[in-house]
């Protein structure tokens, strides 16, 4: 029922439809009408062999023997018989006895369906489209071509004194919308030619029934045509409505300065547009939220320098204020420390922004277990560190498709975070490892630990928490978010843990490549 509920098999069926169904009359009424003037003209050459052969074992052929003849048929046949010597004189005429009668049997009438205001709508639809696609058909003579004639001198007539089968069609006469078929048989007598059996029959019968069957078709196809309408109004209900609902949504929910208002609402449907409408509601969701963390993020970056652009106006005040050298260097030293802190906030705030605007190139692949060395190294080489840096590397060394700057930057924040919090003479370990997921780059610390509701929360922009032991000045808590946004990038993800024993552990998982 799913795949049934999709656009393209209902427009699949709205098609085969509307163009199947009349093309498959149409080619079916040509067959029919074939296959039955076929069998009429089978049957028409039957008999006229059937008397052919009669007359041609009496010898010289006789008016009164081939009258004799058609009287012993007793009109049984359908068709209309003639008897011709070879010079083509009529002998003997079936037409002559009267029309056919069985015992107690009435004469059938056809039915004229012409009168019909159907047949003449799907007639005239018809001549139209065969006079556009369809060449000339010859103009046939008249069956009155034989009419109290002595002497038949038909084309068919010829063909057959020349000892072959000859036939022909003509329209019949009496003002009948019909043609006549004629088949001329020779009579043999040995191996001479001594007349003909000329056989007539009109297709008044057939065409009475084709009439019908043109009839039938022709409300098939007005029957398609209803359908197609009524799948036409279906298919505006589902299609059309639910797409100018989505172009009304889309206007809706953006104001006049460009601002997301509101969300595209979902859609049950199992088809295209019920994936599009639930799509859209997906999309629209995300930009909701991200509009809502681009809004705390600039609160927060406002808030992050509204207190050092404060402190920064107070300290230049006192500085006019007062005389004592001393005083007027300390408040030049906070000045300096403000203004410092204000452009570490912006770096951070920089390198955010381009993260979230993405668009990097293909990265190099790396060697993770050197690059890790030598950035541990770094740190080792630093004075009054406190902390012991232990690094573990598996084998093959693991590579990925990293810039080296953006995977420093995450190893050295992830450090720095380790650092601030390990006890002195703890321990920071740096593990690296390749597994199923990706290659794994680990940290851990032997401090506080992170509390569990803090977990998701601490790669949140300017948010930090830190036990009361540990001093939070100097960390804006920009350095775990952007680790995420590095990481997430490459598409990784980071995440914390409680270390095993004390402490906490961060590990970060990046593709691996090769």
């Amino acid at each position: 029922m799913r795949r049934l509920a999709r656009i393209f098999p209902r427009l699949l069926l709205f098609n085969v439809l509307l163009v199947f169904l009349p093309a498959a009359g149409l080619l079916y009424l040509g067959s029919y009408e074939h296959q039955l003037l076929e069998n009429q003209e089978r049957s028409m050459v039957q008999q006229g062999r059937l008397l052919a052969a009669a007359l041609g074992e009496a010898g010289e052929l006789q008016a009164e023997q081939a009258i004799e003849l058609l009287q012993r048929l007793e009109r049984r046949v359908d068709a209309r018989l003639r008897v011709v010597d070879a010079e083509g004189t009529l002998l003997a005429d079936s037409a002559r006895f009267g029309p056919r009668r069985e015992p107690g049997v009435e004469t059938p009438v056809i039915t004229n369906g012409r009168s019909d205001w159907l047949y003449r709508l799907g007639a005239r639809s018809t001549l139209f489209f065969q006079r556009l696609f369809r060449a000339a058909a010859p103009t046939l003579e008249s069956s009155d071509v034989y009419g109290g004639s002595a002497r038949l001198a038909g084309e068919e007539i010829q063909a057959a004194l020349a000892g072959r089968y000859g036939a022909t069609t003509r329209i019949s006469s009496g003002g009948q919308r019909s043609v006549t078929l004629y088949s001329a048989i020779p009579i043999r007598d040995g191996n001479a030619v001594v007349g003909a059996v000329l056989v007539s029959q009109s297709t008044a019968r057939l065409l009475g029934s084709l009439i019908e069957v043109r009839l039938d078709i022709f409300q098939i196809f007005l029957v398609s045509i209803a359908v197609a309408f009524v799948l036409s109004l279906l298919f505006s209900a589902t299609i059309a409505r639910p797409l100018a609902r989505l172009q009304r949504q889309a206007v809706a929910i953006v104001d006049r300065r460009g601002r997301l208002k509101g969300r595209f609402e979902g859609s049950r449907r199992h088809d295209e547009i019920g994936e599009l409408a639930r799509a859209l509601e997906k999309l629209s969701a995300r930009i909701e939220s991200h509009q809502h963390k681009l809004e705390a993020f600039a609160s927060d970056v406002a808030h992050e320098l509204k207190n050092p652009l404060a402190s920064i106006r107070s300290a230049t005040e006192l500085i006019l204020e007062v005389d004592d050298p001393q005083d007027k260097q300390r408040f030049l030293h906070m000045v300096e420390r403000d203004v410092a802190r204000m452009e570490y906030v912006l770096s951070e705030v920089r390198e955010l922004a381009l993260l979230d605007a993405g668009g990097q190139q293909p990265a190099p692949v790396i060697d993770v277990g050197r690059l890790a060395s030598e950035v541990v190294d770094g740190y080792r080489a630093r004075e009054g560190q406190g902390s012991s840096l232990e690094l573990e590397t598996g084998e093959p060394a693991p590579v990925v498709a990293v810039e080296p700057e953006h995977f420093v930057r995450v190893l050295s924040n992830l450090l720095d975070n380790a650092l601030s919090f390990s006890p002195i003479g703890g321990t920071v370990r740096v593990a690296i490892s390749s597994g199923p997921a990706g290659v794994q780059i680990s940290v851990s610390d032997e401090g506080p630990g992170v509390a569990k509701v803090d977990r998701q929360r601490i790669f949140d922009r300017f948010y930090s928490t830190r036990p009361e032991s540990h001093s939070g000045e100097g960390h804006l808590g920009l350095g775990l978010p952007i680790v995420r946004a590095i990481v997430e990038s490459y598409g990784g993800r980071v995440e914390c843990a409680p270390r095993h024993g004390a402490g906490a552990s961060f590990t970060v998982t990046l593709p691996a490549t090769g």
